[in-house]
């Protein structure tokens, strides 16, 4: 009797690089200290801040809770608003929120999938407090123009560095290019930690608000470096602060930076070099290779001409076992988005872009066999 074909294992859509020294870290880690605020973070927010011009970073639980604690830190809250793009995770409208701010959703440019600066201006009224840009895929969008605007009108800037680890705008780490920079470690970026974040400072004065906020609204972190004879609650705050066995993972994520980044370069110009023909016959942009900015490959994406062509691609890469997957369903059209009167609202590039985007799996974990059967799948699909 004959057999059946092995069907191929799935392609997955992303997945950390994680081996025996991740566990040995966490195994150290549990005979040291547990908690957050231990010998592992401050290690690791050392190194982030030598990545990061020197920055003051505080390692977080996650990078919605970095964005939390930097509105937290910069005092914005009832009675304010803030400006994101509705193309977006929901952690940047959420954080707003949590302070008691109200989101304002504006659309992104077509060039950079990040804020359009014309579009922010339209939308600020006398309530505005803040801005929070996107580095959507590691890209900074048009940090002149925003930055500008927010010096003009008195603007604080939020980065939402999420996806930005390792990429830069004119030669500045992404994360550095505002009042607060927030940076992500769930298990989806390029290092990872299972769950994390941290929030990047220049000012001294708003890095002691937020490391206060940080822990619980208390001034623990003075007293553990023998500033103060006791701690006790000064502040409003919440418990942000990373367990030291999660920093631990995060230290071995950081030595395999360079390893992790130069296989991701590998599979983006391996896409490139596979789809570049493809994609030119089929009207199918890629992403663009843009001026004064070093990407990180966080993110390899194709945009249809038609929704319906995404759809169909789509769902073909899926059946034949290419997690290829959509991006963002706009914050503004989304039910929660809807309940906050923000339903209505005309933000073409967005809906065009979230209708139109595809993304094609990218990890370190992907071997060149499994890049050409990307490849060869996505050519079949139209």
């Amino acid at each position: 009797m004959s057999q059946a074909p092995v069907k191929p294992a799935a392609i997955a859509f992303s997945k950390p690089s994680y081996d025996q020294r991740e566990a040995e870290a966490v195994r150290a880690a549990l005979a040291v200290q547990t908690s957050g605020d231990g010998p592992a973070g401050r290690r690791v927010e050392a190194r982030l801040s030598a990545m990061l011009a020197g920055r003051r970073v505080l390692l977080t639980t996650s990078g919605t809770h970095a964005l939390e604690l930097a509105l937290l830190a910069l005092g914005v809250g009832p009675g304010q608003e803030v400006v994101c793009p509705s193309f977006t995770f929901v952690s940047s409208a959420n954080a707003v929120l949590r302070v008691g701010a109200r989101p304002v959703f504006a659309d992104i440019e077509d060039r950079t999938l990040g804020l359009d600066p014309a579009d922010v201006e339209r939308r600020l009224t006398p309530r505005t407090a803040a801005m929070i840009p996107v580095d959507y895929a590691g890209v900074a969008p048009d940090m002149e123009a925003l930055g500008d605007l927010a010096r003009h009108r008195g603007l604080r800037v939020v980065e939402d560095a999420a996806q930005g680890i390792a990429a830069c705008w004119r030669d500045r780490p992404l994360g550095t290019l505002g009042d607060a920079g927030c940076l992500s470690f769930h298990e989806t970026k390029n290092v990872s930690c299972g769950e994390g974040g941290a929030l990047v400072l220049q000012d001294g004065a708003l890095a002691a608000r937020a490391e206060i906020a940080r822990e619980k609204g208390t001034n623990r972190s003075a007293f553990l470096r023998g500033q103060v004879d006791k701690y006790t609650w000064v502040a409003e705050g919440s418990s942000y602060v990373l367990s030291d066995v999660l920093a631990a993972i995060l230290e071995v994520q950081l030595d395999k930076l360079p390893a992790i980044q130069a296989r991701r370069a590998h599979v983006v110009a391996r896409y490139r070099q596979g789809l570049g023909d493809w994609s030119r016959r089929r009207g199918v942009r890629l992403p663009p290779q843009l001026a004064e900015r070093t990407p990180n490959h966080h993110i390899f994406y194709l945009l249809y001409p038609e929704g319906r062509l995404r759809d169909e691609a789509l769902a073909r890469l899926r059946a034949g076992g290419v997690m290829a997957t959509f991006h963002y369903v706009p914050l503004h059209s989304s039910p929660h988005g809807r309940t906050l009167g923000a339903g209505e609202l005309a933000l073409p590039v967005t809906d065009r872009v979230a209708a139109r985007l595809l993304r094609l799996p990218l990890h370190a974990e992907l071997d060149d066999w499994q890049v050409d059967r990307v490849i060869e799948a996505v050519q079949e699909t139209t």
